[in-house]
């Protein structure tokens, strides 16, 4: 695998060359530091673009014209990274010499198309998409309850720290949906062009000398621009006395969700003994917590635990029934200080190293993950792929010890669901 990264002042362009792959893939990155007014209109937009765009200006069109490009697929996605808003625009194609020669340009032209010359009439979008993305959104805004496990993870977290980004809803507000206008939506469009950072990837079995001129064609922003806010949201100290929460939902099934702050961590204690931690506990059918919560003591339907490095927090949901409550936060507990004090078996941790390598592994099985893993070292600076897997083979217990002791529950809520 060959890498090559070139600055164009208005955007880095990525390019990873990749044999054993027979598509194309190119993921195309807007970024900008996180306002909690602005995520709804950003998922707003970013449906809009990939509706419809001037050339091809109904749905049925653009999936007739994904068909004419070989059944290429095109998708967006919107996320929060640390402090920012993330944007990605994803294009999978088959290499030419599996459709024909020129498809791939045809691919990116279109691509280009759907980014920078959407379905805009006297500087509005277009009114017949609009409403019908407005609707769509309407309804899944509406119905963010109806997932009780999301829904319990969002209340937890805007209880845990409300002004965070943490707290932030990552699909959005229905209340900051309804101010959004075809004329503010276009003005927001324009400013997301000028100011958002862009990095570019590219993977596959490409030419670098061939590839390069077919982005910088049909690619030309002329802005530049220079990232200033800090990825990593700060880090907080746990409450000293444990926030709880309750609140009932009309599912069969109560769901727990616990916030834990983890601070004063170093960099490397937050790459690598942080990630042991947490397979440790609740990263997976061999976990402490589904050992003990769940199979020795049938407290919980599903337990786990995820580490968001970027927020300085630790993550433990369950599914259980209400009657439980207690007795599952207070084994939770209890689990914790198990590896704080060091209770952990040397097979243990060999077996999280162990999980930790097929992670690895697997990422290198797909296009998405190696462009997802070259971004963050791109954004943080984090080692490559195989220095994590030498680092992480070296990750003592005293170490993994050292971290769990900085792992503290912060807030504890439960959606109490109804008796089966």
């Amino acid at each position: 695998m060959e890498y090559l990264k070139k600055n164009l002042g208005s955007y880095n362009l990525h390019l990873i060359k990749n044999e054993k792959f027979k598509s194309i893939m190119i993921k195309v990155y807007f970024r900008e530091p996180i306002r909690k007014e602005k995520i709804t209109i950003r998922n707003f937009l970013t449906t809009m673009l990939t509706f419809s765009t001037k050339k091809y200006p109904t749905k049925r069109e653009m999936f007739l014209k994904t068909q004419d490009l070989y059944s290429c697929n095109i998708s967006s996605s919107d996320s929060r990274l640390g402090n920012y808003l993330n944007t990605c625009f994803k294009l999978s194609v088959l290499k030419d010499n599996y459709t024909e020669e020129g498809n791939l340009e045809k691919a990116i032209e279109f691509l280009s198309e759907i980014i920078f010359m959407p379905n805009i009439e006297k500087n509005k979008f277009d009114e017949q998409s609009f409403d019908i993305v407005m609707n769509q959104a309407c309804l899944s805004l509406s119905s963010i309850k109806e997932n009780a496990s999301s829904y319990s993870l969002i209340r937890m977290l805007e209880n845990m720290d409300p002004d965070s980004p943490i707290s932030y809803r990552s699909f959005g507000y229905l209340e900051d949906l309804k101010n959004i206008t075809r004329e503010n939506l276009y003005e927001y469009y324009q400013s997301m062009l000028k100011n958002d950072d862009v990095d570019i990837f590219v993977i596959g079995d490409i030419d670098f000398e061939e590839i390069d001129p077919l982005i910088r064609k049909y690619f030309k922003q002329k802005t530049f621009k220079k990232t200033s806010t800090n990825f990593l949201v700060s880090a907080k100290k746990a409450s000293l006395k444990k926030k709880v929460i309750t609140e009932e939902n009309d599912s069969t099934q109560s769901k727990l969700a616990i916030g834990c702050r983890v601070s004063n961590i170093s960099d490397y204690e937050r790459n690598y003994p942080l990630t042991l931690y947490n397979i440790i506990l609740g990263g997976g059918t061999d976990s402490k917590l589904f050992k003990e919560v769940r199979e020795r003591n049938s407290l919980c339907y599903y337990i786990g635990s995820t580490a968001n490095k970027l927020d300085h927090i630790l993550l433990i949901r369950a599914g259980i029934s209400r009657e439980d409550f207690k007795k599952s936060v207070k084994l939770i507990e209890k689990q914790m200080k198990e590896i704080a004090r060091g209770n952990f078996s040397d097979e243990e941790l060999e077996h999280a190293k162990e999980l930790y390598q097929t992670a690895i592994d697997e990422i290198g099985e797909s296009q998405a993950e190696i462009i997802s893993s070259y971004y963050m070292i791109e954004l943080l600076g984090v080692d490559d792929l195989e220095t994590k897997a030498e680092k992480m083979k070296k990750v003592l217990k005293k170490e993994i010890v050292k971290v769990a002791k900085k792992v503290k529950i912060d807030t504890v809520y439960m959606l109490e669901g109804v008796e089966e």
